[in-house]
Parts: structure tokens; sequence; C-alpha cells
């Protein structure tokens, strides 16, 4: 008869040789084809030999998939003219002054309309129109209704604008209705907030874009479509990442957005800018070495914001994952875990840390983080033995003792 404690000891036994002895559950199944460089950035495939000549070929193999710009040549986009300068939007807050009229003096808010309501006058359309341009229609209505026979000084200046929401479709990695432009009352600045002519960048186009998650690897900038009362325009943006100035328009309450895709993995977009998502939050794992429990490595004490453009390798030193005792800590291995946003499929990459480490081609399998992206990371085989042995050693004891 096999004692309990006997076969206790076979068991842990043989998984500390299965260990030892580096035996694996293969590679992680995906339903994508991301083994041959076919999943939605090519440095998911499968790590072939250090002798392979062919280096650095991941960005190429990307962009073979890409479809042309839509954009064109670089430029400012189809009726970008028409979009730029300062707009009026409803709730905006304006400073009316007519000659020396104490009746229509006065400071007003754009109707839900998206119109300019005074006493004695029809309502004047103010979304969309520029101060200019409704102190030109200001002029004719108050001529028109008999309060002046030649049309007075008039002037109408922003004194707050107000927040806008817009919708934002296509690339971006969180589409849905936006509101930008609100500012908490710790930021408000008294002197700006007093002074006439004040401007505000929060309603711009970027804006909207980064508060949608920003746009994704596969987005085309290049043809960004805003619609606006029925008509659409075309904007470039590729200036944000070429170091030209770029088509940041003021946008209005109604607007909608639609980023195209280029339907690839654009490795030059993966970088920090004014539309690109703010970073990657990642919590640390918790491995049995160096965390000594779960309580210490609990989600919520340890986390880390790195930049967008952080790659795979990078991700496992900031978790802890490499480095310690060579002898017990070298030869872990982890995995990503990411979701095409293109396909919503998700994919499973694993790789072994030590190998990545040494590879002159490391870039060409190294990952780039997408936000919602996960890393787990898992103990050396060396180390896995020592937990068997201390499992066993548990086991042993707990039988001696009944």
């Amino acid at each position: 008869m096999i004692s309990t404690t006997a076969k206790c000891f076979a068991l842990v036994s043989a998984l500390a040789l299965q260990s030892a002895c580096g035996a694996t559950n293969g590679n992680p199944l995906n339903i994508e084809p991301i083994a041959t460089g076919d999943g939605y950035q090519a440095q998911y495939r499968d790590v072939v030999s250090r002798h392979d000549t062919m280096f650095l070929t991941s960005a190429r193999m990307n962009q073979e998939s890409c479809l042309p710009y839509k954009g064109g040549a670089a430029g400012k986009g189809i009726g970008a003219h028409a979009l730029m300068g300062e707009k009026l939007s409803r709730n905006d807050l304006v400073d009316v002054r007519v000659s020396e009229d104490e009746t229509l003096n006065g400071r007003y808010v754009i109707s839900r309309d998206g119109t300019l309501k005074m006493p004695f006058l029809p309502a004047i359309k103010a979304q969309g129109r520029s101060g200019p341009e409704v102190e030109w229609a200001l002029q004719r209505a108050l001529v028109r209704a008999g309060l002046y026979d030649d049309a007075p000084a008039v002037s109408v200046r922003v004194a707050d604008f107000a927040s806008v929401s817009v919708g934002v479709t296509g690339s971006v990695f969180e589409p849905h209705q936006v509101e930008i432009g609100r500012i908490s009352g710790d930021e408000i600045d008294n002197n700006r907030a007093q002074a006439l002519g004040a401007s505000t960048e929060g309603r711009n186009l970027s804006a909207a874009l980064r508060a949608a998650g920003g746009v994704r690897p596969d987005a085309d900038i290049s043809a960004i479509e805003l619609r606006r009362n029925g008509q659409a325009y075309t904007l470039d943006m590729r200036g944000v990442f070429e170091g030209r100035n770029i088509v940041d328009v003021m946008l209005l309450t109604g607007d909608t957005i639609h980023v195209p895709s280029r339907q690839c993995f654009q490795d030059d977009l993966m970088r920090p800018s004014p539309i690109s998502p703010p970073g990657v939050t990642m919590f640390l794992s918790n491995l049995t070495q160096p965390a000594l429990a779960n309580a210490p490595s609990a989600i919520g004490r340890d986390v880390r914001e790195m930049p967008y453009g952080t790659r795979y390798l990078q991700a496992v030193v900031d978790a802890n994952c490499v480095g310690g005792s060579r002898s017990t800590s070298a030869h872990r291995s982890a995995i990503l875990l990411s979701r095409n946003p293109e396909t919503g499929v998700s994919v499973v990459i694993e790789r072994d840390i030590e190998d990545m480490l040494r590879r002159a081609d490391r870039d060409d399998y190294d990952p780039y983080l997408l936000p919602g992206d996960a890393v787990a990371c898992y103990d050396s085989r060396i180390t896995n033995v020592a937990e068997a042995a201390r499992v066993l050693g548990l086991i042993t004891v707990g039988a001696a003792l009944r």
C-alpha cells in the first residue's frame, strides 16, 4: 500500500521535473494568423532563429498592407479655410455693445437654437459665425427694425467660451460623444475671465480626438472628416508628426468627426502627440519573486503610467519582471494580451524575456503596447522547482502531523 505522503511526493516531484526540463504547453492559440506577421502588428509574429539574416523588417511588413492616403499630398485639406478662426457656439457668453444704447448693451448667452436674442430684435443667427459676422448681422437687424436710420457702431466679443459636445467615430480608441472645453473652477484665470477677446484651445479638433482615446495606429490622419450643418470638410493633420503647423480648427456643438483607417499598423504614429492617447496604464503582476504576497501586489497599490509608444520589453522591465538573481530569476517569460481594435479579436503573445534581451533583432518582435493591453509575467523554471519543493515540504509535514 502506497502512503498518501508518497503519492504526494511522486506527484510534486513529477511537476518539478517537468518544470526543470522546460516543458511548456506550447504557444498560445490565436484566431488571427499572427504567427506569420498578419496580425494587427507584424511585431506579434513568432520569433525566428537568431541566425536569420532578415533584420528589422516589421515596419516594412506593416506598411505593405496600407491603403493610400486619402488626403493625397500634404496640405490643409478640402475647405479647411472655411473653418479657420473663432466660431461661436450655443451657450457661449458674448459681450454686446451698440454705440451708447444702454437698453441693448450687455452680456448675452447664445441660445440653444444657436441664435443671439436681444430686446426688440428678431433672433440673430450666431452658431458657426465669427464675432465680426454677428456684428454685421446685428447692424442690419437694427436698421431693419427701425431702431436706427444708419448702421450704428456695434461690437460683439466673446466673454466666455462654453464647452461643446461633438461626436467622434472611426479609427480612435474610444469612439463616442465627447464634451470638450469645460474648465473646472480651480483652473479659471480670473484676469483672463474678466478680459474680452480671450481664446481657448479646449474646443479644438485635437482636444476632441484626445478625448475619444486618441487616434489608433491604423488611422488615416491625412483625411479626417468634419461634418457641420450638412457640409463635409476634409482636414489633414499629418503635420502633428512632421513638425509642421496643423489644421486644428475650433469645434461647435453638433459637429461630428470621423477618422478613416488605412487598414494597417503605422509605426510612425506610435509616439506622443496632441492627437495620440495620453499614455498606457499598467498594473504590476504578482510574481512569486520578488513579490512576497498578494496584498503588496494588489491592483491599485503599484500602478505605472508609461508614455504612448512603450514596447513590450520596456513594460516587463517596468513591471519588475527582469533582473534579480540570475540563478533563480533568469529565463522568465511574459505574455502580452491585446485586442485588435479593427476586428475586436483578442490575441495572446508569449515571449521568453531572456532570449528577447539578447537578440540583435529584438525590435522586430517587440510589440508596442496599446491602451487596454495587459502584461503578465511568469517565474523562471528554477523558481518553479523551488516552489514545488516548498509545496512538497508543506504536504509532507501535514501528512506527518496526521
